[in-house]
């Protein structure tokens, strides 16, 4: 049995590698952490590495070297242990289009071992998301990307797991779905959940991230509390990063 120790690391990567058969280091030596109520987010371009970071926690690939921990679990020797401590929302939402989303909700509820919900509890969590009321009962195949990634969201949110890990999530939002979206994962944090998130959105990332990082060629490059990148340009530090200039120059 695992002891609670407060203020441990929820999610923790330590030197985590991953380097693939042909040669391609796609994670170079990566070291972070996310405590309970807090929200980390990485920052980067497509390859950076970000999504590689998500998939080794999730045990989807291997590391070649180092670990990633869920609540102290290496996800690489425990998986389906470390599995039950987080859940996840993929850039592309992977739904049933021919179920409704309360049928979508109840099925992967289910399937996760959570059995006690209600159609009042899916109604309130797709509310909570941001999901009209008038699209519940209508199939997913009707349905824009951005109301299949509130749908995804929702499924993490009644898995109840401590640990999140959301990729691109607001790929699809519109501006007025997205500032939901933000007021969403502030609820989420004042819960106690573990939140890292990719994403591309760097003015989301500034408004909610506790933790901001960025990434370049598989390493973290920056890695700040939010606190201290205020009043900071943060597009014109992330271009200056991408360039491969210093930390010295980029916030000169």
């Amino acid at each position: 049995m695992m002891l609670e120790v407060p203020g441990a690391a929820m999610l923790e990567a330590v030197t985590l590698t991953k380097r693939y058969e042909d040669g391609v280091l796609a994670l170079d030596h990566v070291s972070f952490a996310v405590k309970p109520g807090q929200i980390f987010a990485m920052l980067g371009a497509n390859g950076a590495g970000k999504t590689t970071a998500i998939n080794l926690f999730l045990n989807f690939i291997e590391p070649t070297d180092g670990e990633a921990r869920i609540d102290g679990i290496v996800t690489h020797k425990e998986p389906l242990l470390a599995k039950q401590r987080v859940a996840y929302v993929s850039e592309n939402v992977m739904l049933y289009p021919n179920f409704t989303a309360v049928q979508n909700l109840d099925y992967f509820a289910r399937l996760g071992g959570k059995t006690g919900y209600t159609k009042d509890d899916y109604r309130s969590v797709l509310l909570r998301v941001g999901l009209s009321e008038d699209a519940h009962n209508k199939r997913l195949k009707g349905f824009s990307k951005g109301m299949r990634q509130k749908c995804g969201i929702a499924i993490a949110i009644l898995k109840d797991a401590p640990a999140i890990l959301l990729d691109e999530p607001t790929s699809g939002l519109d501006p007025k779905a997205g500032f939901e979206f933000q007021q969403l994962l502030d609820s989420l944090r004042t819960e106690g959940k573990a939140i890292l998130m990719s994403t591309h959105d760097i003015f989301r990332a500034k408004e909610v991230a506790d933790i901001i990082a960025i990434m370049n060629n598989g390493r973290i490059v920056m890695q700040e509390p939010a606190s201290r990148l205020l009043g900071q340009d943060l597009e014109r530090l992330y271009m200056q990063y991408m360039a491969g200039h210093t930390a010295a120059e980029a916030v000169a």
